[in-house]
């Protein structure tokens, strides 16, 4: 028998589904659709039951709860071992993940597991199944048909809208699950004292770069960001000055971002840079040089002192929000 469906492989950090996980749903149901195909997803956590009953309402026809112990922690090995047995169980022909730290240990791991092709960071996906990977900040685009019986592939955070929950709720299928001997195990997770939003999957953006002339500087950016909910980056230049800690920077050295919205401030735009931000939705470029490339490639370009400039949107942004930050 032929392989069929798409599975969503659901993977929760520290008892949550990271916001990702919806954005496959979302991608996945439109192929499902075109396909004529079921469309389900595997929720692998120490509580997939509780977390299933939310995935059964954003459009997925079945949900498999693999629940055990074992998951309370993130191990490669025995969260693929979950995901491909359901997968190998049900037949399915594609299997889907987010493209964040946890979707891309897995995806090599299930693609051996599976005996399946594997395409990374996945733009689009055609009605026919082929998919679109984009190289060298966007300007090359790769049409890829993988021939394999299975495919499993891994989505561009920010690349589809996230599946918003519905009445309709699908089969909660519960799977029991012996992770057996291993060959890692978790030894511990120590989280950041912090509330920043993961730049992975921020909806907006606002970075930082030379242009501020110091660590000092970056308040004002922290302000913006605050004020409109979006997460906090910066260039290369700016971490490598010690202003800011490297998790923030932005290109191809940093961290690749898709976000709605993308603020600039102070950055010229080098392209190391640019080619980690370029598929935004909206850019913003704040700077004093009106010919440097981010402000020529920005949607919008505001040519003027930062130090000046920043306080008065923060204000305008708190003003139409009535004082309150964006969620």
């Amino acid at each position: 028998m032929a392989n069929s469906g798409i599975l969503v492989v659901a993977v929760s950090q520290r008892g949550t589904l990271p916001p990702a996980t919806y954005e496959l749903v979302s991608a996945g149901r439109k192929l499902a659709d075109a396909q004529k195909q079921p469309l389900a997803a595997v929720v692998i956590s120490e509580k997939a039951s509780a977390l299933a009953a939310d995935l059964a309402s954003r459009g997925v026809d079945k949900v498999f709860a693999v629940e055990n112990p074992a998951f309370a922690g993130f191990a490669e090995d025995t969260f693929a071992k979950a995901a491909a047995s359901v997968a190998q169980k049900e037949g399915f022909a594609k299997v889907l993940l987010a493209s964040n730290v946890a979707g891309r240990a897995l995806a090599a791991r299930l693609a051996v597991l599976l005996k399946a092709g594997l395409a990374t960071d996945v733009s689009d996906i055609a009605a026919d199944g082929k998919v679109s990977r984009p190289y060298y900040a966007g300007n090359l685009v790769a049409e890829v048909e993988i021939k394999t019986p299975v495919a499993v592939l891994t989505l561009a955070p920010m690349s589809f809208p996230r599946a918003e929950p519905g009445a309709s709720k699908a089969e909660i299928v519960p799977v029991s699950f012996d992770p057996g001997a291993v060959k890692t195990a978790f030894a511990s997770y120590q989280p950041e004292t912090s509330n920043e939003i993961d730049m992975g999957s921020a909806e907006r953006v606002v970075s930082g770069g030379r242009g501020l002339g110091g660590a000092e500087g970056f308040k004002k950016v922290f302000e913006l960001a605050h004020a409109l909910g979006a997460a906090v980056g910066a260039s290369r230049a700016a971490v490598d000055s010690g202003w800011i800690p490297y998790k923030h920077q932005v290109g191809l050295t940093g961290r690749s971002v898709r976000p709605k919205l993308y603020v600039a401030v102070g950055i010229s735009g080098q392209i190391q840079h640019l080619a980690g931000m370029s598929s935004s939705g909206t850019i913003v470029a704040i700077n004093t040089d009106k010919d440097c490339p981010l402000m020529q490639m920005a949607n919008v370009s505001v040519q003027g002192d930062l130090n000046e400039l920043l306080p008065l949107i923060v204000d305008e942004v708190k003003k139409r929000r009535g004082g309150a930050v964006a969620a």
